[in-house]
């Protein structure tokens, strides 16, 4: 089993180094606070993640060679449960009253861009330390290996199978560059330009320079952390609420077609794209539609502060954000259920949200409707199409297993909470907003209270749903089979 780990611990090693110079982000805000024992913190951490890199570098790279597939799958395994592990130790340093526990999964969400906090008086922390939360979700948002990917050639073509292992969706094979690594570099650039639109953007909207930075790298990762205990409706602004509405939308579509829309210089492959047409339709209907709930139960006096409320909420939770302007599960009780239901599956594959994409979605309602019509014509011939073209069969049958595993996985991890003595509402809507990456969720966990209520094995169990959703389920598990273990 060593010599197995050893070619994917080579790789960790390098991707280790890289990390660590995202704590120079904190640390040059802790020199703009002038608050030395906050400097040494994250300098020390700097160092240990850098000195780890270094040294585990020197233990293995002798057994550096080309990634099979087996090698990407155990690689963005470690990345996803080592680099928290970095990332949680400042948070000891640096938040009043932290055990291990809550500093992991809270890094663990960051990075899962899960949005989940099990922390309060936020306000209060050190400007740094939200800003760590913060960035960590932007890094996390497009996915920690595809940064590799595109910044680490040593990989070579080995960093297919990485792209593979961890992009979201279920349709990874087609590269849109000759090079892998030139598809990454070209998604971050994207990314980016996007990002600063949005800094911008905040900042315009009334936002101070950190506010707007930290809001921009939750927004953009699609995470929901904030700076605020009170999210969002901190701000109470019309402005705000509609910057982070668009650029959720915005981040809520795949990064691909952005690629291939800078890349021809034309709108149509956006037009043009089954997924996208039914997100936007998804997301246009449901606002109309818990607008006029709203407005019909008093809830606001008028429609324009119902359709300003209904877009932000629907905008946060479909795209898997978490932001909150107010206690939305204080609404008429469909509205939050509903809100829950489209974070499972709205946002589309490639994008920096969570969920079961709505790619899988656009596919099972086409299956489902081939079926009923194979009822009553057995023998028609009816392929099921996307974009034009016939999709695989074994697209098919992985998107069928990867549902299969999904309510399993759900409806397994509720038992362990119910089991626990956790309430139904707080279990079952825990389990989806982390296996989903939505982040608050109802109950003790919806968005006027947090995570911090929880007892340590109800945190643990809830980890590893944000790092079972954040990989979409068979990336992890697959690692649980004998199969994968032998040569």
């Amino acid at each position: 089993m060593i010599n197995i780990l050893f070619p994917a611990l080579s790789v960790m090693a390098r991707v280790l180094v890289a990390f660590a110079a995202t704590f120079l982000v904190p640390l040059a805000w802790a020199w703009a606070e002038d608050a030395e024992s906050l400097r040494i913190v994250w300098s020390a951490c700097l160092a240990a993640t850098l000195g780890s890199g270094l040294l585990l570098w020197w233990l293995t790279h002798r057994h550096r060679r080309e990634l099979l597939p087996r090698d990407g799958f155990l690689l963005v395994n470690m990345v996803w449960l080592i680099l928290p592990a970095c990332s949680a130790v400042p948070l000891l340093f640096t938040v009043p009253d932290i055990t291990w526990t809550r500093a992991y999964f809270e890094a663990m969400s960051a990075l899962t861009a899960t949005g989940a906090t099990a922390l309060s008086g936020l306000d209060a922390l050190p400007v740094s330390v939200n800003i760590w939360r913060c960035f960590l979700q932007l890094i996390g948002g497009m996915g920690i290996m595809l940064l590799v990917v595109a910044v680490l050639p040593m990989l070579g073509l080995g960093g297919m199978q990485l792209y593979k292992a961890e992009t979201p969706g279920p349709m990874k094979d087609a590269k849109f560059t000759p090079r892998i690594a030139e598809t990454a570099r070209g998604l971050w650039g994207v990314y980016f330009l996007f990002s600063a639109t949005c800094l911008l953007s905040y900042r315009w909207a009334g936002m101070g320079w950190a506010d707007a930075f930290m809001h921009m790298c939750t927004t953009m990762g699609l995470g929901g952390f904030s700076s605020r205990d009170a999210s969002l409706g901190h701000f109470d602004s019309a402005r705000i609420e509609l910057v982070a509405t668009v650029f959720m939308a915005l981040a809520g579509v795949s990064f691909v077609r952005y690629f291939v829309v800078v890349r021809g210089r034309s709108l149509m492959p956006l037009v043009r794209d089954r997924e996208v047409r039914v997100y936007a339709a998804v997301l246009l209907v449901t606002t109309l539609l818990l607008s006029i709930l709203l407005l019909s139960h008093g809830v606001y006096d008028n429609f324009a502060r119902a359709l300003r409320a209904s877009a932000f909420h629907v905008l946060s939770l479909a795209t898997t954000t978490g932001y909150a302007a107010t206690d939305y599960s204080q609404w008429p009780v469909f509205a939050p259920v509903m809100l829950m239901f489209l974070g499972c599956f709205v946002s589309c594959a490639g994008s920096t949200g969570g969920g079961i994409k709505m790619v899988r979605m656009v596919l099972l309602v086409k299956q489902a409707r081939r079926e009923l019509v194979r009822i009553i014509h057995p023998r028609v011939v009816n392929p099921v199409t996307l974009g034009g073209a016939v999709v695989p069969a074994t697209v098919l049958m992985a998107v069928l297993g990867f549902m299969l595993i999904y309510g399993a996985t759900t409806m397994g991890l509720t038992l362990v909470l119910l089991f626990t003595g956790m309430d139904i509402v707080t279990a079952f809507s825990a389990v989806v907003a982390t296996v989903n990456n939505i982040g608050p969720g109802l109950g003790e966990v919806g968005p006027a209270g947090n995570y911090g209520g929880l007892t340590s094995f109800q945190i643990w169990v809830l980890t590893a749903a944000m790092l079972l959703g954040r990989l979409e389920l068979l990336s992890v598990l697959v690692l649980f089979t004998g199969a994968f273990w032998r040569k």
